[in-house]
């Protein structure tokens, strides 16, 4: 217990204290249970998904729900479902580490995330025995496929404002509820809905189980979207759906807290999915770079590809150490609370709130990260990446609803900041203090003590100093603007990708040390490099969001002092990246994959 007590930071609270590297989680230490989840949930993409890939675009009539089938046999669809409902009953990190698996099964790992995900969890989660016990065991097999029914047409990112509307009965045994949902994700082929409505009217949503074959749920036709053409993706009308009081799920009112904490496990599951779609471009792209030849000798050997096939990694490493990180300290805190007596499903959304900072986070940089490195996969192609025939094609399209669904990186920017501040305000994260003493230390001398050559030393102080400059920056616009810091979404975002920028280097740097300590600095060269690449080019981008944000509130002498302070955070000393990504790329090449776990 002491041990989960030192390791469990609260969620943001790395932004004011430093985290010992033994006590995050690493993707090199998983164990060969995990491992072995990983390598069936591989093995089924690669060989049922991948060459059904056109057939699934083209929506053909019952084959994604039979590969769910095919995924339920295989025990894919249970593996965060309670053991005494049919499930395995796996960490919450193991959950994350088969979303990462599937994730590169294009249109099908959206269909099974959104039943693993947001179809299943708020039954799980929110559910009475009852209901779990009715639910679960099916869906945990794939008897039953689960859909998610919150967005309206009028309702989006603002989802507590939805016009569905539910009705009890003069007889007081059902909810009669009316309305229209729409980008319903499985809604095709789905046998349990989780319908969010206001019952009369309420100011907040309540949830409910809908069984899909309920007189008066009618379909429109398929949705034709930009990419993840095989996801079946809906509008569902509910034309006097009668639904069992028994039904309600958790309590009235509830739907819109319910709703906000299942997307925040949608969101991390999110980042680990577009990990796996990662390492499986550029795996492609390393490939193909290295039989594709131009002026007598393949692409692999020029400069250019090799930058990109260098930053494709590092994009996909520092968001694998990020992803993980989180996800143990979700574990953590979890286990935490059960250990403290509280039910083990409450303590699972308990513990995945109070990580929601870090969700939200990982929502943006792994979207990001994986338009980024398809983006590159295609350029590496060349003309055969705009091509339908080869790969990158359909990763392109597939890859931007990414940003877009489980809330716009937009909201999820503004949600990181307003997440962290709302925690200051209520005493659960000391902001004050530690911002206080940043702005103290702009009026003293820099400190030019001894240069400490220690592995590490420099970038923990790097790290050490992008907190200053994080803690500046914010404390600055809270104390200038203060209630109309709301309004000032071009600021938030500024802050927001400090924030983002700041916990994945120092989550990268943690998992470089940790696994320097366990295998040796010879046999961890190429993520040192990596590390230290990043650090680097997060230093610039603090710089340049930090001063954007503080010459859109201060001026005179004011802002010289504060812009003086934040060169002093963001200042490193000269760096050869160029060599670093070119024996990054090296080793890439030589192996002809993505050789990182």
């Amino acid at each position: 217990m002491a041990t989960l007590e030192k390791k469990a930071l609260q969620g943001g609270e790395w932004l004011i204290r430093d985290t010992d590297c033994q006590d995050i989680f690493i993707a090199e230490n998983w164990n060969e249970e995990q491992l072995m989840i990983a390598q069936t949930s591989r093995e089924f993409v690669e060989k049922e998904i991948h060459p059904l890939l056109d057939r699934i675009d083209s929506m053909e009539e019952g084959l994604v729900p039979s590969l769910m089938d095919r995924a339920g046999e295989l025990g894919l669809l249970a593996i965060s479902t309670p053991e005494q409902y049919g499930g395995m009953g796996a960490s919450f990190n193991t959950g994350l580490l088969t979303s990462e698996a599937v994730g590169g099964a294009h249109s099908f790992s959206v269909a099974i995330s959104a039943h693993t995900g947001i179809g299943t969890l708020p039954i799980q989660y929110y559910g009475n025995e009852a209901q779990r016990s009715k639910y679960l065991p099916k869906l945990a097999t794939g008897e039953w496929k689960a859909a998610y029914a919150l967005t309206e047409p009028s309702a989006g990112s603002d989802a507590n404002s939805g016009k569905t509307k539910a009705v009890l009965n003069a007889a007081g045994t059902h909810y009669v509820i009316n309305g229209q949902k729409m980008w319903i994700t499985n809604s095709g082929f789905a046998n349990v809905f989780v319908v969010f409505a206001k019952i009369d009217d309420d100011a907040n949503l309540s949830a409910f189980i809908v069984e899909g074959d309920s007189e008066g749920i009618t379909l429109n036709a398929e949705e034709k979207k930009m990419g993840i053409k095989g996801s079946s993706t809906r509008q569902v009308f509910f034309n006097n759906v009668q639904v069992p009081v028994e039904n309600l799920l958790s309590e009235r009112g509830n739907g819109f807290k319910i709703a906000v904490n299942i997307l925040n496990i949608g969101r991390i599951k999110l980042g680990a999915a577009a990990l796996g779609a990662c390492k499986q471009i550029i795996t492609k792209s390393v490939k193909y770079a290295n039989e594709r030849e131009q002026f007598g000798r393949p692409i692999a050997k020029y400069g250019a590809i090799r930058h990109k096939l260098a930053q494709q990694a590092i994009w996909t490493y520092t968001c694998e150490a990020a992803t993980y990180r989180a996800g143990q300290d979700i574990e953590d805190c979890i286990e935490s609370l059960i250990a403290g007596g509280l039910d083990p499903e409450e303590a699972k959304v308990k513990g995945v709130a109070s990580y929601a900072i870090e969700c939200a986070i990982l929502k943006v940089y792994g979207s990001e990260a994986v338009d980024f490195v398809i983006d590159e996969g295609v350029q590496i192609y060349g003309g055969m990446g705009y091509s339908a025939e080869a790969p990158m094609e359909r990763g392109y399209r597939d890859a931007r609803i990414n940003r877009i669904f489980e809330g716009t990186n937009e909201i999820n920017r503004m949600l990181t900041v307003d997440m962290m501040l709302k925690k200051a305000m209520k005493g659960e994260l000391d902001l004050m203090g530690p911002g206080q003493k940043v702005m103290g230390e702009l009026m003293s001398i820099p400190d030019f003590g001894d240069e400490d050559n220690a592995l590490f030393a420099a970038e923990k102080k790097y790290i050490k100093n992008f907190k200053k400059a994080a803690l500046l920056v914010a404390g600055a616009a809270v104390q200038k603007l203060m209630m109309t810091l709301s309004k000032e979404q071009e600021i938030l975002m500024n802050i927001a990708d400090v924030l983002i920028g700041l916990y994945v280097a120092e989550s990268t740097l943690l998992r470089v040390e940790k696994l320097v300590s366990q295998r040796g600095e010879a046999a961890c060269q190429t993520q040192i490099d990596m590390a230290q690449v990043y650090i680097h080019d997060v230093a610039d981008s603090i710089w340049k969001n930090g001063k954007d944000a503080l010459e859109s509130f201060a001026e005179g002498d004011e802002l010289r002092m504060m812009m003086m302070g934040l060169k002093r955070f963001t200042k490193t000393a000269p760096y050869n990246s160029k060599e670093a990504r070119r024996r990054i790329a090296a080793v890439i090449i030589d192996q002809n994959k993505y050789p990182w776990v």
